[in-house]
């Protein structure tokens, strides 16, 4: 009996010294620029390079009436991202490329401006190029990366970016503690001083070596305004670049 208690011993020691060293192989994360290089490391030789899906898209009208209809999006890790709005017919297209964003209306581009798509930075991008790229854009988005905290939202623990802990005013997002993944933007709405814009990534499921939330909930002021729902999920396939082509003159 005293050699197996002995023994026991020795493989909870083994077992609790394993524990430590695995916990000592990742950095510990107290800042921003930690917490995107954890991201990276963790997922940089597994996340999925190309994503395609459907998108059941509903938007909340005034007097509470909702529309719904479907987008298709394709998006080549990292910095391209093409969305087809309703039918195919109405040539309502959006690419993100270039660190910028285009509209297009069959196929001619009628808007161009240099916002990013701070999204497809944070759920997205950060695990497939370098931490020093993510962190660049994230300034540029304007994030203040000096700003760090540790907080719980819906009982998940997670670090947020943008803010220190009690404010909910600044621009800001949150990544789960555990799987370093981006579950929520907080940003003010332009032109509605305190009125603040969030977005939550919803229902992570995991996908061909990375994770996809296949819901995405979008509220100003507390109130739902835009909703995603993705159907058809389909990762690493071969992507046509002419899908993130810019026509000429965009």
């Amino acid at each position: 009996m005293r050699a197996t208690i002995h023994a026991l011993a020795a493989l909870a020691a083994l077992g609790l010294a394993g524990c430590a060293a695995a916990a000592r192989s990742e950095p510990p994360i107290g800042d921003a620029e930690s917490l995107v290089r954890a991201m990276h490391g963790r997922y940089a030789d597994s996340w999925y390079r190309t994503l395609s899906f459907t998108q059941a898209t509903t938007r909340v009208l005034a007097g509470d009436s909702t529309h719904t209809e479907e987008w298709r999006e394709w998006a080549a890790l990292p910095g391209r991202l093409r969305i087809e709005m309703g039918a195919p017919a109405e040539g309502r297209v959006v690419i993100f490329a270039n660190d910028s964003t285009y509209v297009l209306q069959h196929g001619r581009v009628v808007r161009r401006n240099d916002r990013m798509n701070p999204l497809m930075t944070v759920g997205f991008d950060v695990y497939r190029q370098p931490p020093e790229r993510t962190l660049d854009q994230l300034r540029r988005q304007g994030f203040d990366l000096s700003r760090f905290h540790l907080d719980t939202l819906e009982g998940t623990p997670v670090y947020v970016v943008g803010a220190e802990r009690g404010d909910t005013a600044g621009k800001q997002f949150a990544v789960e503690a555990e799987r370093l993944l981006f579950v929520r933007l907080l940003e003010p709405v332009p032109g509605q001083p305190g009125v603040m814009q969030h977005v939550w990534f919803r229902r992570y499921e995991p996908l061909a070596g990375g994770w996809i939330a296949p819901e995405v909930e979008v509220l100003v002021g507390g109130r739902r305004v835009f909703h995603e729902v993705y159907s058809n999920l389909r990762a690493n396939d071969t992507l046509d670049p002419e899908l993130f082509a810019i026509p000429a003159g965009g």
